[in-house]
């Protein structure tokens, strides 16, 4: 993977915290308001996580492929992109 590692492991970390705090909101039978927001805030950060994740594939392995002339690899990534592309779509 070529993000910052360091950076996204802190990010997945902190998801990680919200979860267990998630979890631990619901055993309590907490307001539904309060939970909603927590979710809120945990998707929030993974987005921000994978847009990092993605622009470093798109500024690494996709802008390689192109510079390397494959052009079965370079069509293979930009497939891959479309059908991330898709799956945010679907979200």
């Amino acid at each position: 993977m070529h993000a910052d590692n360091e950076k996204t492991i802190r990010k997945l970390k902190t998801v990680r915290g919200q979860i267990d705090g998630l979890i631990k909101m619901v055993e309590d039978d907490r307001y539904c308001i309060d939970i909603s927001t927590q979710l809120m805030a945990s998707i929030s950060i993974l987005k921000n996580i994978n847009k990092d994740v993605l622009s470093a594939h798109l500024s690494h392995c996709v802008y390689q492929t192109l510079e390397n002339d494959d052009q079965n690899d370079a069509k293979e990534k930009l497939a891959e992109i479309e059908d991330i592309i898709n799956k945010l779509n679907k979200i």
